[in-house]
């Protein structure tokens, strides 16, 4: 008999004892469609996260200023260890001037697509026309919008004017926009008052954005808080601030090795801080976060599926058990096999081929069940199914593995029977 023979006398054997050969399979069921299901629920998350984060500026440099460590020690690559937890406040010493800003955009030109910088000056609450606002002041540059992919709906964005003469202009959102004045169209060019440091100032709307409201900021029907930003100068110079910066975000060209601009970019900065004991500056982008992030989420998802896994033990020990129980039935069939002629090899392949096409068929019902359960379960979360093609494969090849493993030990038993001993049986 060939493989093609022994495979319908497999598939005859099965059709003969159907809830048997399914009892027979749920182990292989079970343990693949837990592995497969696992997986596709992993790489959904891990995905999705990728994108999102993508989407933030995955190759945007971060350049902030650290606090050094009270004993500075080299590392092997030559650079000093840095602590990432800062004080409170900076001399002004400290911080990273306009002028090393400056130089630095001027030595990287070819490299710098732009250079966002903010500063932070807190809330404050604005009321006009019986309507009561909370925004969040932020003092931006020009760069700003397109590093942080603001969407500009009306009017314009804060402009190298704004900054040489720190001009009372902001720009606020199309929510706020409603909220105060009714529409966004009457609110260009009218005034609010903003506090600032203790201090009101009357700002003109030069620009409205759109408002994204699946980003951190909190609003409901009662409060209303969104960001207004007004320029970096202005902000610095009603605020009392300092004039440096202690971080700010650089957009890289896309067409050069960020990993080598990310290292030439700390280089650059650490070079003016050399004879500072306290303070030197760190550059970091979310590449490698997402690259840690993404072998977290792999060897978790490696992890729970090889527990699930241990259920496939379980269903080949089930597959040994029944094909013993069914070598025991077929007893006389072997003897009759063996007295025309069958070779040991024969029926060896016979039982195994059989062990294997159960198996198969388990891991492909075990398969679908898995996609079916992923799909739902992404669904649940919130994230697209993206089931792995190359899980799929694995198991397949898996379950006939297990099919030749646990299936070896009852058709070497069966070929290795008498066939007198095997007529004789009743």
């Amino acid at each position: 008999m060939n493989i093609w023979d022994n495979i319908l006398l497999s598939l005859q054997s099965l059709r003969s004892n159907k809830m048997r050969a399914l009892l027979t399979m749920l182990g292989i069921i079970i343990g693949i469609g837990a592995v497969v299901a696992i997986v596709t629920l992993g790489n959904s998350m891990t995905t999705s996260i990728t994108d999102s984060m993508s989407s933030f500026g995955i190759n945007n440099i971060n350049v902030s200023l650290v606090e050094k460590n009270s004993t500075t020690q080299s590392s092997s690559n030559g650079m000093s260890s840095v602590r990432m937890f800062s004080k409170a406040a900076y001399e002004e010493s400290d911080l990273i001037s306009t002028s090393m800003i400056d130089e630095y955009r001027a030595a990287f030109q070819d490299e710098i697509s732009a250079i966002s910088l903010s500063s932070q000056l807190g809330s404050t609450t604005v009321s006009k026309n019986q309507t009561t606002a909370t925004v969040n002041i932020l003092g931006t540059n020009t760069e700003y919008q397109a590093v942080n992919n603001i969407n500009l709906l009306t009017g314009r964005f804060i402009n190298q004017s704004d900054l040489d003469e720190s001009k009372l202009n902001c720009i606020i959102s199309d929510t706020f926009a409603e909220s105060i004045f009714g529409n966004i169209t009457n609110a260009i060019g009218q005034t609010i008052e903003l506090s600032i440091n203790g201090f009101t100032k009357s700002f003109t709307i030069a620009g409205i954005y759109e408002y994204d409201d699946s980003g951190m900021v909190y609003s409901d029907t009662s409060s209303i808080t969104t960001d207004c930003y007004i320029p970096i100068t202005t902000a610095k110079k009603y605020s009392n601030s300092q004039k440096g910066y202690s971080n700010f975000t650089v957009v890289s060209n896309s067409d050069i090795d960020n990993t080598t601009f990310l290292n030439e970019t700390t280089s650059f900065f650490q070079s003016y801080y050399t004879r500072n004991d306290s303070y030197t500056v760190s550059a970091s982008n979310m590449e490698s976060m997402l690259e840690s992030m993404t072998s977290m989420m792999s060897t978790i998802t490696l992890a729970i599926a090889a527990i699930a896994a241990i259920s496939l033990l379980v269903g080949g020990i089930g597959v040994m058990n029944i094909m013993l129980v069914s070598i025991t039935e077929r007893t006389r069939e072997i003897g009759t096999r063996k007295a025309l002629g069958a070779t040991n090899w024969n029926i060896r392949l016979q039982f195994i081929v059989e062990a294997i096409v159960i198996c198969m068929i388990g891991g492909i019902l075990g398969i679908l069940m898995g996609i079916a359960l992923g799909s739902i379960g992404s669904s649940i979360l919130g994230y697209p199914a993206k089931t792995s093609v190359e899980a799929c494969f694995i198991s397949v090849i898996f379950s006939m593995s297990i099919g030749i493993f646990f299936g070896y030990y009852p058709a070497n038993k069966a070929a290795k029977m008498d066939p007198i001993d095997a007529l004789r049986y009743e």
